[in-house]
């Protein structure tokens, strides 16, 4: 179905910090069309995002791909959420801790927000989790994800399709 209404490729892959910051290959279902301006800059992610990728982002399904990586040993099924490369220069050394676990398919910060908190929530939240780690905190989580997905909450920020990007130290960007 996703090939019929979306085309090739159907995963998208792209390389993420993982444990200790080291750079590893995540994979998940294309959910967006690379689709750009006249000037060559990619659209905005509302503009991007298909109908498909709608339908997979609500239940989180376009992550099942990711269950690869927790077989590969690159990511837990708990921990914080894998961020993007480019952000790894900005973090503040608190905030760089998130690093010191795995980095999950779902988290602590997922199931208290997910995306639609703010990035020091986002950071805190998941810095809280690396103090606070045990095996039954990550049963919760699991139990808790479960009541997310099918509930649908915070899957992203009021008026956007998806996170804001992260600026730095806290700043986000339009503040």
């Amino acid at each position: 179905m996703l090939l019929v209404m979306d085309g090739l490729p159907l995963l998208f892959c792209q390389e993420r910090p993982g444990l200790g910051g080291r750079i590893f290959r995540i994979y998940k279902f294309r959910t967006m069309k690379a689709e750009r301006n006249i000037s060559g800059e990619l659209l905005q992610d509302e503009n991007r995002i298909t109908d498909f990728g709608k339908f997979l982002r609500r239940p989180s399904m376009a992550e099942l791909p990711e269950l690869y990586n927790v077989i590969k040993g690159e990511m837990s099924l708990v921990g914080p959420r894998p961020l993007l490369v480019q952000y790894l220069t900005l973090y503040s050394p608190e905030q760089a801790r998130r690093h010191e676990v795995l980095p999950g398919i779902t988290g602590w910060a997922q199931i208290n927000g997910r995306n639609a908190i703010t990035w020091d929530e986002k950071f805190r939240l998941d810095i809280w989790y690396v103090n606070n780690w045990s095996f039954w905190l990550d049963i919760r989580i699991l139990f808790s994800t479960l009541w997310k997905v099918i509930s649908g909450e915070g899957i992203s920020q009021p008026g956007r399709a998806t996170m804001e990007e992260f600026m730095g130290n806290g700043d986000e960007k339009g503040e």
